[in-house]
């Protein structure tokens, strides 16, 4: 079994999503008492959030990559950013280490390819929604188009990623609020719903709908699995 290099902490809830879902894969997998192989290292999502909204990318980029060659360091055979957002600076910290790194939105692509979606509506943060280095990926690497919610709508799937769901807060009015998106984002055209921030899975669950949702942080951990057990 190779041990599987994570870069979480963005936030500690959804990276205890990605511990959690490994485990449980790598249980089913191979039964017994097996669990998986894991190195981890979790930064200071303040830090990072504050870069974020200050636009200073190429600061995080290099925090990740140090976090990225402490994991390799540690023995990492695979790494994986357990963030959708931070994938904007997947290029550089890729380059920092020598050991692969895991894109997340290729791994959700090859799930609407396994399913045959051809449109999907993305939910993320604004970054996610807004620039191209995801939606980008989905379309010029996989032919899979792209639907985004509304500037109001996307304010608001924004705020509560960061006020509530990053703080461990989990609204029933924030989950109506979401599925009015999906909803729309499905009237719109979209066959499927690329959860494309890995807390929204924390608040809405494919039991809450009908429209198929695609948990990004789940797709990510399952390949991670697959190719640690190859």
């Amino acid at each position: 079994m190779k041990t599987i290099g994570l870069l979480g902490g963005m936030s500690w809830e959804s990276t205890a999503s990605y511990y959690k879902a490994i485990n449980e894969r790598v249980k089913a997998k191979l039964g017994g008492l097996h669990s998986a192989k894991i190195c981890l290292y979790s930064v200071d999502f303040a830090e990072i959030e504050a870069l974020q909204h200050a636009g200073k990318w190429a600061e995080t980029a290099e925090i990740l990559a140090q976090a990225a060659r402490s994991v390799e360091a540690g023995g990492a055979d695979i790494l994986l950013i357990c963030t959708n957002t931070m994938h904007k600076v997947f290029e550089e910290v890729a380059s920092s280490v020598s050991i692969p790194l895991l894109h997340i939105a290729d791994a959700t692509a090859q799930a609407l390819i396994r399913d045959e979606v051809k449109t999907v509506g993305l939910l993320g943060t604004r970054f996610t929604m807004e620039q191209d280095f995801y939606k980008g990926r989905l379309i010029k690497h996989f032919g899979i188009a792209v639907l985004t919610p509304t500037a109001d709508e996307q304010a608001l799937v924004h705020d509560v990623i960061y006020r509530e769901l990053c703080q461990g807060i989990v609204s029933a009015e924030s989950k109506a609020r979401y599925l009015e998106v999906i909803g729309n984002l499905h009237q719109r055209g979209a066959q499927g719903i690329v959860l494309g921030c890995t807390e929204i899975a924390l608040l809405v669950q494919q039991p809450d709908t009908d429209i198929p949702l695609y948990d990004t942080a789940e797709i990510h951990a399952n390949q991670a699995v697959e190719l640690a057990l190859s």
